[in-house]
């Protein structure tokens, strides 16, 4: 029996190796981890239990019957974050750089089938070539169905991609319908074909990190949500995100115990408003100074600036925050602020997380640019978002709330749960000048004349209390009081059932 003990560990100290030492120092080189020491990092101590780790690919073809490695090429099994369950792959490129074969694809489809059955969330973690070559259409059968797992486990549990190397080709279709995505600096990379192959057929050159780098994609794409310096720092702030989500939909996501009051007063809130209605203010202020312990996990920060997305803790418990920013473009909505902002509204709903609306919009971006880039689907993907949200949504207008984007930004119209106002809300068609210029056009020629028009429009309409005195606000707050209000607010709806109508599914204006 002690021998058959002994070839066991020497079969596993041989499949921990992978790709063997060299490529290991290789890989280290690169400042990259391998596929093992990213899962440590990732998971709490001693939690990880690995499935199919003797498991090799079936290929004869092209040399392969002579290069077997157990595992081939992907680390699989589940363990805890903070004591929770997850399933985890994770990609070896010191095995076949990391490429899919059809047995690589097996492995990662099993975790995810028990992922779904068990409710508990999938992270991948990507560092790979792509699709093997010496497998053909297996290695994109492979793809595909992990592809189709993917979209099956959509909206049933968390799926998180982290890009922790290259992702090309098919390869990134994977990442992309999950439901975060986190990359590393300089080292990783997402693109369907690569500098290569963009020059023979387009004659442009570009860079891996131009097309396809972490810069890229935070801030231009919008494809992931965010990117950080290392192996170590991203694999952290993994575990950060985790800590705010449910482990599926069949539950509530995790409270957490908080050392900060629910009725803590924020003084400095009455004084955040600038005196003129056209100088900006940072909304990051406001988010953090109604968090627990002033926390707030932004998502894509670096894309559309001008509308913030993230999570924050109120009495210990997750919600979803979606706010106006002054500081860019004055806080309007624009194509690639609806379609964040839209995006992650659906994640909320999805899985029952509260979503608190934080409002100063002065209407949608005017443009050729934006009206040829198809605005009006876009801007309706936000609406669409909010009206078919049944979770609990309490809203807050700041200062202005003008036009359509009023409507649009969780109004009580498309059914907002709780909808307060600061007294320096303006809930308007549009600001006291535009309006005045268009009601008394004939006195344009008169600049006083005009001016009393839109000193006497400002003091009817630049306000709170006529949307007030209609229900549409259910009370007009003392700022430093929001904290407080909001979460009573939540409060009463933590047992909200809302019923839709009878349909397969709706359709969004994608």
């Amino acid at each position: 029996m002690q021998e058959i003990i002994k070839a066991l560990e020497e079969r596993r100290a041989g499949a921990r190796l992978g790709g063997g030492q060299r490529r290991i120092d290789t890989q280290h080189g690169k400042g990259k981890l391998t596929a093992r020491e990213r899962i440590e990092v990732l998971l709490d101590p001693g939690s990880f239990e690995e499935y199919d780790m003797f498991k090799t690919h079936r290929t004869t073809e092209f040399g392969m019957g002579e290069q077997i490695v157990p595992g081939d090429g992907v680390v699989t099994g589940w363990g805890t974050i903070d004591g929770r369950l997850v399933y985890v792959f994770s990609q070896d490129f010191t095995v076949f750089g990391g490429s899919l074969s059809e047995t690589h694809a097996e492995k990662i489809c099993k975790i995810m089938d028990l992922a779904v059955q068990n409710g508990a969330p999938v992270i991948g973690l990507n560092d790979s070539g792509g699709a093997r070559i010496q497998e053909g259409v297996a290695s994109l059968g492979g793809y595909a169905e992990v592809f189709w797992r993917n979209v099956q486990a959509s909206g049933a549990v968390p799926q998180i991609s982290v890009i922790m190397g290259p992702c090309a080709g098919g390869a990134v279709y994977s990442p992309a319908m999950t439901d975060f995505i986190y990359m590393v600096r300089d080292t990783s990379y997402m693109f369907v074909t690569g500098p290569d192959v963009v020059k023979t057929v387009t004659n442009e050159t570009v860079t891996h990190e131009e097309l396809g780098g972490a810069s890229t994609h935070t801030r231009v794409s919008s494809v992931a949500d965010a990117a950080f310096d290392n192996d170590i720092e991203t694999l952290l702030e993994v575990r950060r995100l985790f800590s705010y989500l449910p482990l599926s939909a069949r539950e509530k996501p995790p409270a957490w115990p908080t050392v900060d009051v629910t009725d803590r007063a924020e003084p400095s809130l009455d004084t955040i408003i600038p005196p003129n209605a056209n100088t900006p203010y940072d909304m990051h202020e406001v988010v953090r100074k109604i968090a627990d312990e002033g926390e707030f996990l932004e998502l894509q920060a670096e894309h559309a600036r001008n509308i913030l997305t993230g999570f924050v803790r109120l009495d210990g418990e997750t919600v979803g925050v979606v706010a106006n920013q002054p500081m860019v473009l004055a806080g309007c909505l624009d194509i690639d602020s609806s379609k964040k902002a839209a995006r992650f509204i659906r994640f909320c709903d999805a899985f029952d997380i509260p979503i608190l609306t934080f409002v100063d919009v002065p209407g949608f971006l005017p443009g050729t640019a934006q009206e040829y880039g198809g605005i009006i689907k876009h801007g309706a993907k936000l609406l669409f978002a909010y009206a078919e949200a049944t979770v609990p949504k309490v809203t807050v207008i700041t200062r202005k709330a003008y036009g359509g984007a009023y409507d649009v930004m969780a109004s009580k119209h498309i059914r907002a749960d709780v909808n307060y106002a600061w007294p320096s809300a303006e809930i308007a068609v549009m600001g006291a000048k535009g309006a005045s210029e268009i009601l008394y056009r004939s006195e344009l020629g008169d600049p006083d004349k005009i001016a009393r028009r839109t000193k006497d429009y400002e003091d009817r309409f630049a306000n709170p209390f006529v949307a007030a005195e209609r229900g549409f606000i259910d009370d007009v707050i003392m700022p430093h009081n929001t904290r407080r209000r909001v979460i009573g607010a939540l409060r009463t709806l933590r047992n909200k059932r809302a019923t839709t109508p009878i349909k397969k599914h709706d359709n969004i204006p994608l």
